[in-house]
């Protein structure tokens, strides 16, 4: 038996002399000098005792190295587990006591804090760090340049990416070989990528969006990438007439268009934009065409899916769209029961090679949202118009997606209940121009307290990751209920969602 995800994504890299990777410095990585680093990292991991089902749960800064350890993991059948870097000690304890792993990787800067919380969910700590140093690459230092793959199937996981939970509790969707290869040969095809494109990536790694997508297609498809560490507008504007592709999240659009230098000669030579991980709004839509006079395609997946659905590459790239379902994919529209026409609204349900294999250790979540027949309740409100385009309309669970990162308002709602003054919370998204929607806190105060809002949002910020802290709030005497009790947080979107206009 073969690893096929290897086989199609670092196999092939053998030999070649093209370059892989481009970094801001000016260095290159060629792809067989990338495939050699990913084979000392897996001697090495090989090493510490990984092998084949074994967890490896990574928090660490964007590198080189830190892609080689994805394929790595690959190489040896181990379960890649990527983190947020903006997670902290305690985030991290729940996610490495759940999936314990053998392994836990991690910034050097960070060791000292997290090596309690490795302890005591018995995972090794080794360190890599953003420049490519540490105990990985020392030990990765004097190992052999070949590996074998070990034999891996269709159906064996591949990774684990965490989707936060409306109770608190973080699910690990597990991936398969297929569903992630599935993916990219398909997004291959459909966005016609080829070996002489050249993809700037500024996303993270951590994230389907930066990982699954980005690097995975450009693996397959033997493009070069352009690698920086994260989105910085003037380094995207320096390096843009090098590159072919960009994929990005709508907060790179607009800042792009926050600066002059940014126009139809800078980037005539682009082949390709595309936006996800968040809505892009219509009129970031409008103002790039204006301005460049190339149209974003936009797309629509999930940590669980990867993509689902997809402008077309030829054709009309609708805005306030993500398009068709892609080749594979199934797609279905479901109120009462029942599959609806166009134009009306349903929860999006989708089925294909692409659809995970559950959540880890939770059998009845899973059963929750996908049926025994594959198809993957998306928590997605949705309708499609009458020439099939599919459109987003809202999220049954109140998910707020800022800067392409998802929060779920239940975790940070039991942090800001437990301020002292506050007697109960709402959180809800509204629009942002930046990054899509803000999270945004609604507090009533306990009866003869004084809470400050900024007080209150301060009192929280070192429990949560950045990104999900709330970027305002406001002090309200009472919350909007319905007859059952149950607050009517679309009457506070609709209240709020000016705020940031």
């Amino acid at each position: 038996m073969a690893n096929m995800l290897f086989d199609a994504l670092f196999a092939p890299l053998d030999g070649r002399e093209a370059v892989l990777l481009v970094l801001p410095d000016g260095r290159r990585i060629s792809g067989d000098g990338f495939l050699r680093l990913v084979a000392r990292q897996a001697q090495a991991l090989r090493g510490l005792g990984l092998g084949k089902g074994d967890r490896i749960v990574v928090q660490v800064g964007k590198s080189p190295e830190a892609l080689a350890l994805y394929g790595a993991a690959v190489a040896l059948g181990a379960i890649f587990v990527p983190l947020n870097t903006a997670y902290t000690a305690d985030e991290v304890g729940y996610f490495l006591t759940n999936a314990a792993p053998r392994l836990f990787v991690c910034d050097g800067a960070k060791a000292g804090v997290m090596a309690p919380v490795a302890a005591e969910a018995g995972a090794r700590l080794v360190v890599l760090n953003a420049d490519g140093s540490g105990e990985l690459s020392d030990l990765a230092a004097g190992a052999a340049d070949r590996v074998e793959p070990v034999a891996c199937g269709p159906d064996d996981l591949a990774a684990f990416l965490y989707t936060s939970g409306t109770t608190g509790r973080s699910k690990g969707a597990m991936l398969s070989h297929r569903n992630l290869l599935s993916n990219a040969e398909v997004l291959v095809r459909e966005w016609r990528f080829t070996g002489g494109d050249v993809l700037l990536h500024a996303l993270p790694i951590f994230h389907t969006h930066g990982l699954f997508v980005a690097s995975n297609v450009a693996l397959l498809s033997g493009a070069a990438m352009i690698w920086l560490p994260g989105f910085d507008a003037g380094e995207v504007l320096r390096l843009l007439p090098q590159a072919s592709v960009m994929m990005g999240v709508p907060t790179f659009y607009t800042r792009l268009l926050e600066d002059a230098r940014l126009d139809r000669d800078l980037v005539g030579h682009m082949r390709l934009f595309v936006s996800g991980s968040a809505p892009l709004l219509a009129e970031t839509h409008e103002a790039w065409e204006a301005r460049t006079g190339h149209r974003i395609l936009e797309r629509y997946g999930m940590t669980e899916t990867n993509m689902n659905t997809s402008n077309p590459y030829a054709g009309e790239r609708r805005a306030g769209t993500v398009g068709f379902p892609l080749p594979g994919v199934e797609l279905r529209i479901i109120a009462d029961g029942q599959a609806v026409g166009p134009e009306e609204v349903g929860m999006i349900e989708v089925r294909g090679p692409n659809v995970f294999q559950g959540y880890w250790q939770m059998p009845e979540k899973t059963a929750e949202e996908l049926r025994s027949d594959g198809w993957f309740i998306t928590g997605d409100l949705g309708k499609r118009d009458a020439e099939g385009y599919v459109h987003i309309v809202g999220r049954a669970k109140d998910l707020v997606i800022t800067g392409g990162y998802n929060v779920y308002p239940k975790e940070v709602e039991l942090l800001l209940d437990e301020v002292p003054g506050v007697a109960e919370s709402a959180v809800i998204g509204v629009p942002h121009p930046d990054f899509g929607e803000a999270v945004f806190a609604v507090l009533v105060a306990q009866k003869g307290a004084a809470v400050q809002p900024e007080a209150a949002l301060a009192a929280i910020a070192d429990r949560l990751a950045r990104f999900k802290q709330p970027k305002a709030a406001v002090v309200v005497d009472s919350l909007p209920r319905n007859t059952m009790g149950k607050v009517q947080k679309n009457l506070l979107r609709d209240t709020y969602r000016g705020w940031f206009s």
